[in-house]
């Protein structure tokens, strides 16, 4: 069938759509506020925690700014038709769909802080670039936490090399559009 083809595509996309949100509506507050580590320095290299990029704004507003749409998400497969639902529900009901989509909001941007963390341990500069650490970290997290958690949701989504491998793809082409948009409309500093 040609549909089947596109079933591990569709399912990422649905299930990590409120991370991807949340990750880009992190910049939303355009680096106002205090910065998460408080200007604080790691103990035993003395650079700072986190860096003045990661905000409490920031993640505050990713966090939650989205939330709505893995509800709506939730709403929408729980109304659709037995051979229409293609993407995993995100719980029972709306009320159990909330931890799920917390945990990838929440998740996608600690795992975003976690890279800034590793990069500031790496004597990267904030706004400084790491492949593949500034991409996929604020997926892993989530989608790990998740597997454990959440294994209806998580394990049926990414529990395949080809699942993975989507994700890799969409995260990595995904990150780069979000961040070059962000840039062009003043959102970010820099393009990635």
């Amino acid at each position: 069938m040609v549909a089947n083809q596109f079933l591990i595509p569709a399912r990422i996309l649905w299930v990590l759509l409120p991370a991807y949100l949340a990750n880009a509506a992190a910049t939303f507050p355009r680096g106002r506020g205090p910065p998460m580590d408080l200007g604080r320095r790691w103990p035993w290299d003395g650079r700072r925690i986190l860096g003045s990029s990661k905000t409490v704004s920031g993640f505050v507003s990713g966090s939650f700014a989205f939330l709505w749409v893995g509800l709506l998400q939730q709403y929408l497969v729980s109304i659709a038709p037995p051979d229409l639902k293609v993407v995993p529900a995100y719980g029972g009901s709306l009320l159990a769909a909330v931890p799920v989509v917390l945990l990838l909001s929440v998740g996608a941007l600690t795992g975003d802080a976690l890279g800034s963390f590793l990069k500031r341990r790496l004597d990267v500069p904030p706004g400084g670039r790491v492949p593949l650490l500034d991409e996929l970290l604020f997926v892993a997290v989530p989608v790990g936490a998740g597997v454990l958690l959440f294994p209806a949701v998580f394990v049926t989504t990414f529990g395949s090399v080809e699942a993975i491998l989507w994700t890799a793809v969409f995260t990595l082409g995904l990150h780069r559009l979000f961040n070059w948009v962000g840039y062009r409309v003043g959102l970010k500093r820099v393009p990635w």
